[in-house]
């Protein structure tokens, strides 16, 4: 089977900040005191991981907060650089993890889906053809043409999830969102991945429901403090992040 995404001994590392001399007093006493001054150590949120996504695969990653799932996501958009390693991947791209982002407040709802779109390299023409499906799916027709800085939250996560879900990628990335707004619009969001799945796209999805990770994907990864544990059949993989869980809670 051809592959997507590859991932050769992908390590990330963050540098974290203790003390930060944001003013001149903290300067000063950090001239004096050594528990004052700036101290800085790297954070690696991955370490060596390997991964090879087939084409037309759908794959979940899973593990505790603060395991590397979205920051490996981040680095397969390409949002983040990898510290160390390489990371190859084959078609157009549509991460949908912060729904909303590149949204302008001033905006109609209108002229952000038409401005979103443009982010992700489709003409005018070519949102004109998805335009109508987009509103349709949000439940929005009465409120494109207000600003929206006047929508709620909710709103904002059905047209930034409506647009992302109609743009046809090859490999979509998804963060989360299948957990976000009421159960009505959450069932359309299931139904749309599976739609979604049915056309052959590689889908890499984030998500701490095992029932949807179960229910969606080929397979799953597990990641433990960066680093890829297990992976294999979701339900094997899923016990196993069980086992742990069970483990951490006995000690």
């Amino acid at each position: 089977m051809d592959w997507a995404i590859e991932l050769r001994g992908v390590s990330k590392a963050f540098l974290h900040r203790r003390n930060p001399g944001l003013n001149l007093k903290v300067l000063l006493l950090g001239m004096i005191h050594a528990r004052h001054r700036e101290q800085r150590e790297l954070f690696w949120a991955l370490r060596d991981v390997d991964l090879t996504v087939h084409r037309g695969e759908c794959i979940g990653l899973i593990g505790s907060n603060g395991s590397g799932k979205s920051t490996l996501l981040r680095i397969i958009a390409g949002i983040f650089a990898p510290t160390a390693g390489r990371v190859t991947v084959r078609g157009r791209v549509t991460p949908i993890i912060e729904l909303g982002v590149g949204f302008h407040p001033e905006l109609t709802g209108r002229e952000n889906v038409y401005l979103n779109t443009s982010l992700y390299g489709l003409s005018r023409r070519d949102t004109d053809s998805i335009y109508d499906a987009i509103v349709k799916f949000s439940e929005l027709p009465d409120f494109m043409d207000l600003p929206i800085k006047n929508y709620s939250s909710g709103m904002l996560v059905r047209l930034g999830f409506s647009v992302a879900a109609h743009l046809e990628p090859d490999i979509l990335l998804v963060d989360e969102v299948l957990a976000v707004g009421d159960e009505h619009f959450q069932q359309k969001c299931l139904a749309r991945m599976e739609d979604v799945r049915r056309r052959n796209t590689t889908v890499v999805l984030v998500s701490h429901s095992m029932d949807i990770v179960e229910r969606m994907c080929d397979r799953a990864c597990l990641l433990v403090r960066g680093s890829l544990d297990t992976e294999g059949e979701p339900g094997k993989v899923i016990g196993r992040y069980r086992e742990l869980l069970a483990g951490e809670g006995q000690g």
